[in-house]
């Protein structure tokens, strides 16, 4: 958007710590404290990324716009549709817990206001810094029950294409948002395996692992691609990992 000529306003915890164009304003938010959202412009596009905790209130930032925004994109997560194995622009949402349900109850206060609005539901999110590729080069990476559970996934680069043509878009709805390349989480250790000349890491049983890396989930995100026109950069981690590199 700032390329566009936009006026852009950026808003992180430790804003100090964007590493952003000169001219993007910057701006201190935590919803975990008194806040208020003052400074959004009256008509403005805002992209909402920010993902409630687990004591946040899930419509505090919804509640805080006050009808400011024109258009109001928010950023979910696949999450929401909690065991489906399939997913696509056609799966209900199953929670499976309060964290779920949370994610729930943001997207429903974004689609409830008085303001258009589009949800976007990211698979994991990778690029330069996060991702398997950098948790494997550390050594915290764990395989879970072998590692043939899928995992579908979405370059930040990629993922940001679709924000920005969201925020442009007349569109409406929620949409799951994922590259073209599903896969097991043990063809991705081998591929970063061998890639950085790294071991290949040791299982562990679900029942150990971060809930988040339980998850057996294919998601098809060719739907809206097709509906904003966004055509990915990197269709699959073998295209991405390097670049991130």
């Amino acid at each position: 958007m700032f390329d566009r000529g936009a006026r852009v306003i950026s808003t992180s915890r430790a804003p100090e710590n964007l590493r952003l164009p000169d001219g993007v304003e910057r701006r201190r938010l935590d919803i975990s404290e008194p806040f208020a959202l003052d400074f959004v412009p009256p008509a403005s596009l805002v992209l909402h990324s920010i993902p409630p905790l687990e004591n946040d209130d899930p419509v505090a930032i919804p509640r805080a716009l006050e009808g400011r925004p024109a258009r109001v994109v928010y950023l979910s997560t696949t999450g929401v549709y909690g065991s489906s194995r399939d997913v696509s622009e056609s799966t209900v949402p199953i929670p499976r817990n309060g964290r779920d349900q949370q994610r729930l109850d943001a997207e429903s206060a974004v689609r409830s206001g008085p303001w258009s609005s589009m949800i976007l539901r990211p698979a994991a999110i990778y690029g330069p810094g996060r991702g398997v590729h950098v948790s494997m080069a550390e050594g915290r990476f764990k395989l879970v029950d072998g590692g043939q559970n899928f995992v579908s996934r979405i370059h930040v680069d990629d993922l940001a294409a679709h924000g920005e043509a969201a925020l442009l878009s007349e569109a409406t709805g929620a949409w799951p948002v994922a590259d073209d390349y599903p896969c097991t989480s043990i063809e991705i250790a081998e591929y970063c395996a061998e890639l950085l000349g790294v071991p290949m890491p040791e299982s562990v049983p679900s029942t150990e692992a971060h809930r988040t890396r339980r998850a057996d989930r294919k998601v098809d995100g060719s739907a809206i691609r097709r509906l904003l026109g966004v055509e990915l950069v990197y269709p699959s981690f073998r295209d991405g990992i390097p670049a991130s590199l």
